[in-house]
């Protein structure tokens, strides 16, 4: 079966369902393919930062984002060794209000009401349970893909351009002209789940243990935990078995000892692969890159998910002009790039940054700052707006973007 749109979107995570409604709003045709049958997927990134809460305020989505279960947080830090105080890097609460904090909000939630507000553009399309499994081609230019559901049919859909929001599994990165460039990574991380309790802390946490480090997100009822361990050593920890990681997490965490068995199998703790990478061409003649196809993020900060959707803003800003014209060229997809390329590289600066001075220390069982951050603590403290710089970049990036006066609501 073969059919056609003007924007075929592959990936429906924040960069493909923000795309896809700002495309449909300015009056261009798009249709977004997911492989998966839901949102539903226990290990996400969650953190929506300023950038993207104002953005869906300006989008008329402000009141019902708020209405989502949501926890709150307005400083970045950075954990400095046992018995140490965290150092506050990141003051987002003296930014202008009111987008001076983080929300903590399930992906999943995010998402569908995304879908759902996209659902009322009579020009947007989403197709569930469907997989691109690879591009079709006219000479040397993309012309859209293949596709199959997952019930076994197969077909072709047609388009002028194809933007991959498929993540850093990309389609699109099998292509050697894109040139994957990757970053060594000192971890990987287990997610798992713990209950929580009325008297715990709240917010988003942080721990040190030994060689590995806890990440605690609050859902209210329980806690999403990630755990950073030493890049590849997942085997080997496994094997030292699920009792003994507990204790490990109680020791770092005291608070938490009380519910140590509430995990019973490792079937129950995930490994994420993390890695740092990006491409250095994200286009081809009729194709973009954008999001975490382009450059996959580490989990440093969270800040993967904003600069994807800010990605997507300013892709549907250039081109959908183009788009409706029909006379989408090469130098419209280079000007995407030229744009929200030195945001993604200055924050993988930063992330490998913190990974070579906070993370690889502590997992090589080392203090990752030698004065336990008091020298950093006393230079901030001294200069406040060093906190208030790096608590803009968090919120908004190198470049705050805006959507297309069409898609503003």
């Amino acid at each position: 079966m073969k059919e056609h749109t003007t924007c075929c979107v592959v990936g429906a995570g924040p960069a493909g369902m923000v795309l896809g409604l700002l495309l449909a709003r300015s009056g261009v045709q798009v249709t977004v393919l997911e492989k998966h049958g839901d949102f539903l997927r226990d290990f996400r990134g969650d953190t929506v930062h300023p950038s993207t809460l104002a953005l869906l305020d300006e989008l008329g989505l402000g009141e019902r984002f708020a209405r989502l279960p949501q926890r709150r947080v307005d400083a970045i830090q950075l954990p400095v060794g046992p018995g140490g105080t965290p150092v506050v890097v990141g003051d987002l609460a003296a930014l202008r209000p009111p987008y001076n904090y983080i929300a903590m909000v399930p992906q999943w939630d995010l998402l569908e009401l995304l879908a759902d507000e996209a659902r009322k553009e009579p020009l947007f399309t989403l197709r569930m349970d469907t997989e691109a499994t690879g591009f079709l081609r006219s000479g040397s230019r993309i012309t859209g893909v293949r596709h199959r559901g997952t019930d076994g049919t197969t077909g072709e859909l047609h388009a002028t351009l194809t933007v991959a929001c498929d993540g850093r599994g990309s389609l699109a990165r099998a292509l050697p002209e894109l040139r994957l460039e990757r970053f060594a990574c000192p971890m990987d991380a287990w997610w798992f789940r713990l209950p929580r309790h009325e008297n715990d802390p709240s917010g988003l946490l942080g721990n040190l243990g030994h060689r590995f480090m806890t990440v605690l997100i609050d859902r209210g009822t329980y806690w999403q935990c990630a755990a950073l361990i030493p890049k590849g050593t997942d085997a080997e920890r496994r094997a030292g078995g699920l009792d003994r990681f507990m204790s490990q997490v109680a020791a770092a965490t005291p608070w938490l000892a009380d519910r140590t068995e509430a995990l019973t199998s490792w079937d129950e703790v995930k490994l994420l692969d993390v890695r740092l990478d990006r491409l250095r061409r994200w286009h081809r003649p009729g194709l973009l890159c954008i999001g975490d196809a382009a450059h996959a993020m580490s989990p440093v900060f969270g800040i993967g998910i904003n600069l994807a959707v800010q990605d997507a803003v300013a892709t549907a800003r250039i081109l959908n002009g183009p788009l409706r014209s029909g006379g989408v060229g090469l130098s419209h997809v280079r000007a995407v790039q030229r744009r929200r390329r030195p945001t993604a590289v200055a924050a993988q600066a930063l992330q490998r940054l913190v990974h070579a001075r906070v993370l690889a220390p502590v997992l090589a069982g080392r203090p990752p700052l030698t004065d336990g951050g008091t020298g950093l603590t006393r230079m901030l403290a001294a200069a406040p707006w060093l906190r208030r710089a790096p608590a803009y970049f968090f919120a908004y990036g190198a470049l705050r973007e805006r959507p297309p006066k069409a898609a503003v609501r």
